[in-house]
């Protein structure tokens, strides 16, 4: 590139004006003949990625022109060709007689690639020169012989050259190269000066300690003009940048696409940084030693381990298939199989109970066995002898996962609420081998095919049960989930009791039952389907720790009740679905996390606050987000910081930006990286199991308000230290009330 606007001076006279000739000479360096001759040599420096700078940078470029022209012949098409080697090696030489340059492999290959880039320039010079017209078409006459450099070209080497460029397949390439360069979308404006002393200067400039500067601020720089304006289309790519920077690890960066290219919807081509110019490579900017390939020894030792691996594989399934075998023969004889030999499970989804063997065999946790033919993990096929579970309650905090998931690095059980998992047959139990596929779906809750007539009579048995149910609840206090209240005026969950005795007077009753709901897409910005199941609505009768179903039941019964029909409440709020963002999830899949709130956020035309009930994995709190005004409300029962959940901040901080970004708003820029987190004098529970409850209330509260901005100190209304037993008592009612008066169980 230096070259090219260097040779230009050495000789740029139009063809037909002889007398407009510059009567400079060629450039062959004699002062560093002479200097080299009185044995005085130049210092060069180097930057932090190993880049040519300094003040004498532009005088060893200089000098390598020369001793390209001078050792390199004009006929050499490929640089790489071993042919070049020996003159090469001379260039090299040259330049450590004259310059203070380390004699490593490293420089060596610096200084030898830029002599490259010299050559292609001192080609393309000549071409342009004396085979172009000053439409830059090639002419139809031979070009005379270019008497003023007779020094580096013979005439047999010019007659060569003039026949390479005269290819038709030449002429081609070189159309197609004149037309991408013609009119770049983003104009280089900085001449000779390179991004390598662009950045010593921009350092220098600001007297900054950095070593080092990103690619897309040297990018931005280079393209400021001499008046200092920045063109629009040039600060959003910019910004993009920053926005990008902030949702983007140094390992994808590398490994992919760098955040410039991603910027610019380009392709990153391999041995090279966007942005960075001559001599910096991913190598030298993210400082990874590159990949070595392995020696004979090593892959064989890697192909033994391997056989060994397949060996022990085979037992093991050899072994599984006998266990198989001696379970359904136990089967035949025993209706009680012991829990190790049970391998046959319902087709659909099932309530189970999920044990450990190691170190002791105990119950750890709660979920779903998802039993469907072909069914894949993470887009994997299942490891023999497991099936796909999804876990909804945990139930020992320190359990670890069967199988560890590498792609999310989750160890432990507790880190996988909400999502699914491996699990080994022989530690899933499951009571009975209740089919669980439903028949039928209507609006609501689906469940079993039956007629009419058996649903009016469940319905009927539950209504004659109810007030001999309630009394005999009354007299055994201990099965009440409400025995801290006070005996006068004492409260009576009704229809908690209610929902109890038509939960068991239905197929609910048995283990494995389930009810689907339908979650219509105004809800969560996606129609989906909920699962609920017999032990999800155990949890609110005994008042256990809630799973996502049970939480999300919620919210369709708050937006039943307070927000459909009502134009006001339903353009306001809106809810983000703890399924599709949780703890896991994040870990795991944070990319998908992070388009589903933004493709969220992007739904609002104005002001409306976002209630995400977020899963920490043993934890439920509460996220209201207003992505317009960049704010979050942070609402924790167990008065803890949002640093402690440094993942879900970083989330959210993210598809703020990206939103920022993507409706195109321009904000200060002190607030461009500050985003408003606000931690809620919000009620704290005192047990460690009520904050599903207290973020089912806060919802409902915060909808009840009606008002986007919640108060530091929380609403005065509803302001208190601690939730009553009672207030709880009154969310679970609610919820039961919405069970039985939609008739989704019978």
């Amino acid at each position: 590139m230096a070259s090219d606007q260097e040779n230009s001076q050495d000789a740029n006279a139009p063809d037909d004006t002889s007398e407009k000739e510059i009567t400079r000479g060629i450039t062959i360096m004699k002062s560093i003949i002479r200097d080299r001759d009185k044995a005085v040599t130049y210092n060069v420096n180097w930057n932090a990625d190993n880049q040519l700078i300094g003040s004498n940078a532009a005088k060893l470029a200089s000098y390598i022109g020369t001793l390209v022209r001078m050792h390199i012949p004009i006929t050499a098409t490929r640089w790489s060709n071993k042919e070049l080697g020996s003159a090469k090696d001379k260039i090299w030489t040259e330049i450590l007689r004259s310059f203070n340059i380390e004699d490593t492999t490293i420089r060596k290959k610096y200084i030898l690639q830029l002599a490259g880039k010299r050559h292609r320039g001192w080609r393309t010079f000549l071409t342009n020169k004396y085979l172009k017209d000053k439409e830059k078409n090639f002419v139809e006459y031979d070009p005379e012989y270019p008497v003023k450099y007779a020094i580096f070209i013979t005439e047999e080497e010019w007659v060569a050259f003039v026949a390479q460029r005269r290819d038709e397949n030449f002429k081609k390439v070189s159309a197609t190269n004149r037309e991408r360069a013609s009119n770049p979308t983003y104009a280089y404006k900085k001449g000779r000066l390179g991004y390598a002393r662009l950045e010593e200067k921009i350092i220098n400039e600001t007297k900054s300690d950095a070593t080092s500067l990103p690619p897309h601020v040297l990018w931005k720089e280079a393209r400021v003009g001499k008046d200092g304006t920045v063109r629009d289309d040039v600060q959003h790519i910019y910004d993009e940048c920053e926005t990008l920077s902030q949702s983007i690890s140094t390992a994808e960066d590398q490994e992919n696409r760098s955040v410039l290219s991603r910027a610019l919807n380009v392709p990153e081509y391999p041995g090279r940084v966007r942005g960075k110019g001559h001599g910096c490579t991913p190598t030298s900017l993210y400082k990874n030693p590159r990949r070595r390939n392995p020696s004979n020894q090593e892959v064989m030792e890697t192909l033994q381990a391997l056989q060994a691996q397949v060996l022990q594989l085979q037992k093991d399934n050899e072994r599984y298939r006998c266990m198989e075998k001696c379970s359904s023969q136990l089967k035949e004889t025993s209706e009680k199989a012991s829990i190790n030999c049970q391998n046959k499970f319902p087709e659909g989804i099932s309530s189970c109970q999920l044990y450990l063997s190691s170190p002791t065999y105990r119950l750890v946790g709660k979920g779903k066995v998802h039993n469907t033919s072909g069914d894949l993990l993470h887009h994997r096929p299942l490891p023999d002898g497991h099936l796909k579970v999804s876990v909804d309650v945990v139930l020992d905090k320190d359990a670890l996962l069967p199988i560890p998931d590498i792609v999310s690095e989750t160890t432990f059980l507790r880190d996988a609420i909400g999502s699914f998992v491996a699990w080994p047959l022989d530690l899933i139990f499951i009571d009975d081998e209740t089919p669980t596929k439903p028949a039928s779906k209507d609006k609501g809750i689906s469940r079993h095919n039956e007629s009419v007539a058996s649903q009016k009579e469940v319905f009927a048995q539950g209504s004659q049960q109810l007030s001999q149910k309630i009394g005999s609840r009354q007299k055994n206090k201990r099965d009440l989930p409400v025995t801290s209240l006070p005996k006068k005026g004492a409260f009576v969950p009704r229809y908690q009791i209610s929902l109890e005795t038509l939960v068991d007077s239905s197929d609910m009753a048995t283990a494995g039952a389930i009810r689907l709901l339908d979650m219509e897409e105004d809800i969560f910005g996606y129609s989906c389907t909920e699962t609920i199941g017999k032990e999800d609505l155990e949890h609110i009768f005994r008042h256990q720790e809630l799973g996502v179903g049970v939480i999300h039941t919620y919210i369709r019964f708050l937006y039943d009740n307070f927000m459909r029909g009502n134009d006001q409440l339903s353009n306001r709020f809106r809810f983000v679905s703890s399924s599709l963002v949780n703890k896991a999830l994040i870990c795991r899949e944070p990319d998908s996390c992070r388009e589903y709130l933004v493709k969220r956020f992007m739904a609002s035309s104005t002001n409306n606050l976002y209630l995400w009930p977020y899963n920490s994995g043993c934890h439920w709190l509460l996220l209201a987000i207003d992505p317009l005004k960049e704010v979050v409300y942070f609402l924790n029962s167990i008065d803890g910081e949002w640093t402690n959940y440094p993942d879900m901040k970083q989330l959210v901080d993210t598809s703020i930006k990206v939103f920022r970004s993507q409706r195109q708003a321009r904000v200060p820029r002190t607030k461009s990286s500050n985003i408003t987190w606000i931690k809620v004098q919000c009620p704290l529970q005192r047990n460690g199991i009520d904050c599903g409850y207290f973020v089912m209330r806060f919802m409902r509260e915060i909808i009840n308000m009606n008002q986007i901005e919640i108060p530091i100190t929380y609403f005065d209304e509803y302001k208190c230290a601690h939730y009553t037993r009672l207030q709880l008592e009154q969310i679970k009612e609610e919820l039961c009330q919405y069970f039985i008066e939609k008739r989704l169980i019978i």
